[in-house]
């Protein structure tokens, strides 16, 4: 089966590549999880976009990390407004996707969910926690969110 990648697959390539599979595994495991979209001559034309998204996101280098990373630590303000009860439990959790959206509308850089990390594990509970995105393998940075009741 050919498939085309539009996320970074583990042993197997990264967004935008063509590749063959076995019929069970691209059916069964890739295409489900939205990782690979079936190869056809339409899906050939988004590869470029594929690929240029990607591109987008990638840190380039270890210079490109340490400006990411003062860009990070030099924001004021990340908050992330969530439903709590009185006593300031969440109804839920907060999740890296929730944080990495929330630098963005701080004014920070575009972050993949898959980089952020909670040291001292989920937060559920109203107030300000240390939060370490992963930028580079040599370079991480340390932002505090804060999480407010609405």
């Amino acid at each position: 089966m050919k498939l085309i990648l539009t996320t970074a697959v583990e042993n197997l390539g990264e967004a935008g590549d063509t590749v063959e599979v076995r019929d069970g595994y691209g059916r069964n495991f890739l295409l489900p999880r939205g990782l690979a979209i079936v190869a056809t001559r339409g899906a050939e034309k988004q590869v470029e976009g594929i690929r240029r998204a990607q591109r987008a996101r990638v840190v380039r280098d270890l210079d490109h990390a340490n400006e990411l990373k003062q860009s990070l630590e030099g924001l004021e303000a990340v908050s992330l407004t969530v439903k709590s009860h009185d006593s300031g439990k969440l109804f839920g959790s907060v999740t890296a996707a929730d944080v990495a959206g929330a630098i963005r509308s701080a004014g920070g850089p575009s972050v993949e969910k898959r980089n952020v990390a909670f040291p001292k594990g989920h937060i559920k509970t109203v107030g300000t926690y240390p939060v370490v995105v992963s930028l580079h393998p040599k370079v991480e940075a340390t932002i505090e969110v804060a999480v407010v009741s609405d």
